[in-house]
């Protein structure tokens, strides 16, 4: 099947279904300028290893050698605009073929696109809370701070360690991924996009689902077991899907 009729195929799937959701990982923001994960030779993760500097236990022992590693970083995501994938996707779900979307990223750019409803699993960079005391601040309270020079930021009620709403390495999973599991219950089809599913527990929601389709650049572990696969750029997919349903027939 060639890339035309696999988007045919794509937007055939959609029309059919009556309760879709997407899957989206780093592979939808990487057309926003934040790098993916795993990508050989440009991943992050290639990089940097996770354990040592993006886990609850790097935080714990070093907060900051934490920050240092990983705040500019997190910082420089929170001014990058949506691509066409997540206007694509947000569109789907104005035009009621999506009923939501499960992200594993932590850029907001779901939200900032127009997505109503999102389940940001792995957490969010809006807002970050003391370790201590549990009290919670915007976000920019923990950068205003780093960037006076405080580091580790701390919380002005009672000085503990402030850390980002985010689920880091070795952290259990939060409400919305419980929410994100049972909503995905009744799923008719899966739009798995930009993610290597490699990441578990979310790499096995694709089971949750009656119909799954594969859009991502690399081969991933589930593509034997999808009714459809299309390696290439997201928001080139994404764009020609939405091109596709929106012809006359």
């Amino acid at each position: 099947m060639d890339y035309l009729s696999r988007i045919a195929a794509a937007a055939d799937l959609l029309r059919q279904s009556n309760r879709t959701y997407a899957l989206t990982g780093a592979g939808v923001s990487t057309e926003s300028g934040i790098p993916d994960y795993r990508s050989p030779g440009t991943g992050l993760w290639e990089k940097l290893d996770p354990m040592t500097t993006a886990s609850a236990r790097a935080l714990l022992s070093d907060p900051a050698a934490f920050y240092r590693h990983n705040l500019e970083r997190w910082t420089a995501y929170t001014h990058v605009e949506p691509n066409a994938a997540h206007r694509a996707i947000a569109g789907l779900e104005e035009m009621g073929l999506l009923q939501g979307v499960v992200t594993q990223n932590i850029d907001g750019l779901h939200l900032k696109a127009g997505s109503r409803r999102v389940w940001e699993v792995h957490g969010h960079l809006r807002t970050c809370h003391c370790m201590s005391c549990k009290q919670s601040y915007p976000f920019t309270r923990l950068t205003e701070q780093y960037h006076r020079g405080i580091n580790p930021p701390r919380c002005t009620a009672c000085q503990g360690v402030l850390r980002p709403d985010i689920v880091l390495f070795q952290d259990p999973m939060g409400q919305d991924y419980a929410a994100a599991e049972k909503a995905l219950s009744g799923c008719q089809l899966l739009l798995a996009a930009g993610t290597s599913l490699q990441v578990y527990p979310v790499a096995a929601m694709p089971v949750l689902a009656r119909r799954l389709v594969i859009i991502n650049r690399d081969p991933t572990p589930w593509d034997d077991r999808a009714a459809l696969v299309i390696h290439d750029r997201v928001g080139k997919v994404f764009t020609d899907i939405m091109n596709r349903l929106q012809m006359v027939d």
